[in-house]
């Protein structure tokens, strides 16, 4: 308990930082390569190994169309997988499931972008906060949270929400900024 606290007080922490580097338009993306789908696969397996902690019975399950190589900022990318999954977990109920996905997309002008898709079996999001979802503090929740990692994820790139047609959980959608497109296609892992 002290740990998982000890853990939660360091991202509040992270999280008002990042904050306030975007607000002073002091955050700098590095610029490196990487393997999208092992980034996504590692912060599943993060996420995977809390829910047996937690004794939680939430399934994930990934569905890579493609691997990429991705050219922009790893560890920015990874922050928004992250609190994607952890919203969609938090927001699934026992035997629900969280699907992750990924689209090749091109856009005008024959530059190629990648779509990451998490959609859940959760609550959904309130047509209240719709609007604002993106906003600092923007939570109408009991189950925690600051409000501040969807924010913080829209500062990364292209991001967008939809609560899913069934009426069953959401669906958060981002792409990777312009500058952070496909490169190859890689065989699969």
């Amino acid at each position: 308990v002290i740990n998982r606290n000890a853990e939660r007080l360091r991202q509040l922490i992270e999280d008002i930082l990042d904050v306030t580097k975007i607000e002073s338009q002091a955050l700098h993306l590095k610029n490196e390569r990487f393997v999208l789908n092992e980034l996504i696969q590692n912060v599943i397996n993060e996420y995977t190994s809390q829910i047996k902690r937690d004794q939680r019975h939430v399934r994930i399950s990934f569905f890579p169309r493609e691997n990429f190589i991705i050219q922009g900022d790893k560890v920015r990318i990874s922050q928004v997988v992250s609190n994607l999954l952890s919203n969609a977990i938090k927001f699934t109920e026992e035997h629900g499931s969280v699907v992750i996905s990924t689209e090749h997309k091109k856009e005008e002008g024959e530059r190629f972008f990648v779509v990451i898709l998490i959609k859940d079996t959760g609550i959904g999001i309130d047509p209240s906060i719709l609007p604002r979802l993106f906003t600092k503090f923007a939570s109408k929740s009991e189950r925690g949270g600051t409000g501040l990692g969807l924010y913080i994820s829209k500062s990364s790139g292209r991001i967008w929400a939809e609560n899913n047609p069934d009426g069953k959980g959401a669906v958060f959608s981002f792409s990777l900024p312009s500058g952070a497109r496909a490169l190859t296609d890689l065989p699969s892992l």
